[in-house]
């Protein structure tokens, strides 16, 4: 195992022909999938990974000044497929991994056939002429609860992120890989992800997309999904699911899994 895949606890499970990536989200790990592989694992070769940060990956990897931009963790997803030698891929990812793997397909197209994104956001903070769901002020006060108390905030965070009741399976599975996080690294991250705007460069973005969304979504208003098919550059397709919340493939993944496993089966239709 090289250091790229050490360091990101790479895992390659399956034997097809066709690659499958995936990608989790802010405050997860490679298990927010578990729900989703066992339908790939006969037909296609999936590779998981945890993105740096990671309550699961070693904090003494975490580079402050790499992880302040999206870019940062784009190179890392071009190094994991340079490491594995994948020559194309599939690429399904959840939340800032969406926009994540649309960085790395803009500066390498041929690596990828089609981009799958579950919850994903261009910007989250408000605009002119711009519904990211965020003000400045919001973003303040959830950094500043993240800063005075993790763990409280992680408590009070999980359950409106997942959108399901307090017991549920689902909350706690978050709320566990959440607080596995360092804070430090989880305010950088989060600071990271809620300030970043990449909506100049979806215009560049070539690579076809199915843009899948929750209908009621504490981190990304549904109109955000009209906002990426209006403006990516090359062919897209919008599904917004019944589910309720960000992470749906772990809180419904009854509704979830079989829209994800049509998107990653068949292509748009031009």
């Amino acid at each position: 195992m090289g250091i790229v895949e050490e360091a990101h606890n790479v895992r390659v499970l399956g034997s097809g022909q066709q690659v499958i990536v995936l990608a989790h989200g802010f405050g997860t790990d490679q298990s927010v999938w578990k729900h989703l592989v066992p339908h790939l694992v006969d037909d296609y070769r999936v590779v998981m990974y945890d993105n740096m940060g990671a309550g699961t990956t070693n904090p003494e990897y975490f580079d402050f000044e790499r992880y302040a931009t999206l870019e940062g963790y784009a190179y890392d997803l071009l190094a994991i497929l340079e490491e594995l030698r994948v020559g194309s891929c599939i690429f399904v990812g959840h939340s800032v991994s969406g926009m994540v793997g649309a960085m790395a397909a803009i500066t390498r197209p041929d690596l990828f056939t089609k981009l799958v994104m579950i919850g994903a956001s261009p910007r989250y903070l408000n605009d002119v002429d711009y519904y990211g769901g965020f003000e400045q002020e919001d973003l303040e006060q959830l950094f500043d609860a993240i800063r005075s108390n993790y763990k409280a905030w992680c408590s009070g965070f999980a359950p409106m992120a997942v959108g399901g009741d307090l017991d549920s399976v689902a909350v706690q599975e978050f709320s566990r890989t959440l607080f596995n996080m360092r804070p430090d690294i989880a305010l950088s991250v989060a600071q990271t992800i809620f300030q970043s705007d990449t909506r100049q460069i979806l215009h560049l973005i070539t690579v076809p997309c199915h843009i899948l969304q929750s209908v009621k979504d504490l981190a990304v208003p549904v109109v955000v999904t009209e906002y990426l098919h209006q403006n990516l550059g090359g062919e897209s397709i919008v599904e917004v699911m019944s589910s309720d919340g960000h992470l749906p493939q772990l809180s419904s993944p009854d509704i979830v899994i079989p829209v994800l496993l049509r998107h990653i089966r068949y292509d748009i239709a031009a």
